[in-house]
């Protein structure tokens, strides 16, 4: 192994002492654990829709779908108005999220397709793209496991299908789920490497088996500290909802996948309550990306695909009581690459040293410690372009192609977001002096940034 390689293993031996503690606990007594529950590490579950839009919730403005359990986390806890996701498009959000980092730092700038097939290959090829999430990046799985949590992830993982890029490889203890997105093909349920439901798996059952899944983790993992990471499969196309709550939605289709979803949340809060563990929980909800096809962007421009904030903005609630103050709003502007960071400082895990982590530690703005973001940018990537940049009041826009037929280029745009939030009305000409410091800005960013992993 080059002295560069990171050592995944060799991270996860020296951060791991808690491991064993784990382990000699796990032969203690359960009421033990009870009375410990107060002290131990939280409980992490980070709930992630897909292409769900900030408007799609009742709780950011939704009135035709209803979602009362995720209202409630609203309720109970914190949600932010001004969070955005590390890419507009699936895999590279997912990959931010998992390690913390903007997505062309992981080389993971595009949606990974099947690798099994010959046009998901050549795909793949052509954009330049890893066999997925690379060996070295570390998962907020892989930061946990050592220090005595349980992990598992459910639900779609899209960041590599090959056998050693699959999650039970990465950190987690066990998988379920698609490995790409719904509308590719072969479409195969897992079990780990095990193909429990053969092409073409049936879409209306995913949500429900999601969610028997997640609960018996729980069911499983409740006396130790645990991390599930729930990646939905909807309300990406195509579109599919069970019995139950077929046609049950205002929304439509669309919209029974949504409360499908809900329904979903409320089986979890319900287990973490049956354990007596759901104060000791932290749980957040994003969704990877804005709206496609269908879905309310919250009246955003622009939609999946771009750097608009239509494309990008995304809903994000957190609960933890005792830790976040009920029915807090924050308009601060955050990303989901701050969940590796949130994650971790929840956890009394230390991040990795070896590398750039990108992500900031939000707790102390959810808890009401502070009242201002983290982030001094917050910078906006399209695959391997960087587009646009977020600074206090100020977003904004290189010159880039727009999704549009045809793909044309347009720009610079400089938006006033406290005056003009929906980036309507461009003001570069008016505020020059902005547009070229912010220009500078991403000029700067742009010379320093790169993989940044080194040697230890």
């Amino acid at each position: 192994m080059s002295k560069n390689k990171f050592d995944r293993r060799e991270f996860m031996v020296k951060s791991g002492k808690a491991a064993a503690a784990a382990a000699i606990g796990s032969s203690i007594a359960p009421h033990v654990f009870a009375q410990a529950a107060q002290t131990r590490p939280p409980n992490i579950i980070i709930i992630f829709a897909d292409d769900l839009g900030y408007g799609d919730i009742g709780c950011f403005g939704s009135e035709a779908i209803s979602t009362p359990n995720l209202d409630s986390l609203a309720a109970e806890g914190a949600h932010m108005t001004d969070f955005f996701s590390s890419a507009p498009v699936c895999s590279p959000s997912r990959a931010g999220l998992l390690t913390g980092r903007y997505p062309p730092r992981t080389e993971v700038i595009h949606v990974f397709m099947p690798s099994k097939t010959a046009w998901g290959a050549m795909w793949n090829a052509v954009n330049r793209l890893p066999q997925g999430l690379p060996l070295d990046e570390i998962t907020i799985a892989e930061a946990l496991k050592p220090h005595g949590y349980a992990t598992c992830c459910i639900g779609k993982w899209h960041l590599g299908d090959k056998k050693e890029y699959r999650p039970h490889r990465r950190g987690f203890d066990h998988y379920t789920g698609l490995l790409y997105s719904n509308d590719m093909w072969p479409l195969e349920l897992y079990r780990n490497d095990e193909i429990i439901d053969d092409h073409p798996a049936d879409q209306t059952k995913l949500t429900g088996i999601y969610t028997e899944e997640a609960v018996k983790f729980i069911d499983g993992s409740h006396s130790q500290p645990f991390f599930l990471y729930l990646p939905h499969t909807f309300p990406h196309v195509p579109l599919h909802a069970s019995k139950k709550f077929r046609g049950r939605s205002r929304g439509g289709l669309y919209g029974d996948a949504i409360e499908e979803i809900d329904w979903s949340t409320g089986q979890i809060l319900e287990a973490l309550e049956r354990h007596g563990i759901a104060d000791n929980t932290l749980i957040l909800f994003s969704s990877d990306n804005g709206p496609w096809y269908q879905g309310s962007t919250g009246g955003w421009r622009g939609r999946k695909g771009e750097t608009y904030d239509g494309g990008m903005r995304v809903p994000f609630l957190a609960r933890w009581p005792g830790h976040i103050p009920a029915g807090k709003v924050i308009d601060e502007p955050a990303m989901n690459i701050d969940m590796f960071s949130t994650t971790l400082a929840a956890a009394g895990v230390p991040l990795p040293s070896d590398r750039v982590i990108d992500g900031k530690n939000l707790l102390p703005l959810l808890e009401g410690k502070q009242t201002k973001t983290p982030h001094e940018a917050i910078f906006f990537y399209n695959m391997r372009e960087l587009q646009a940049v977020r600074v206090g009041q100020w977003k904004y826009h290189r010159r880039h192609r727009l999704a549009m037929i045809p793909p044309l280029k347009k720009g610079p745009w400089l938006f006033n977001t406290e005056e003009d939030p929906y980036e309507s009305y461009n003001v570069a000409d008016k505020y020059s002096d902005v547009t070229r410091k912010l220009e500078a800005l991403m000029t700067d960013w742009e010379k320093n940034f790169g993989r940044g992993i080194h040697a230890r």
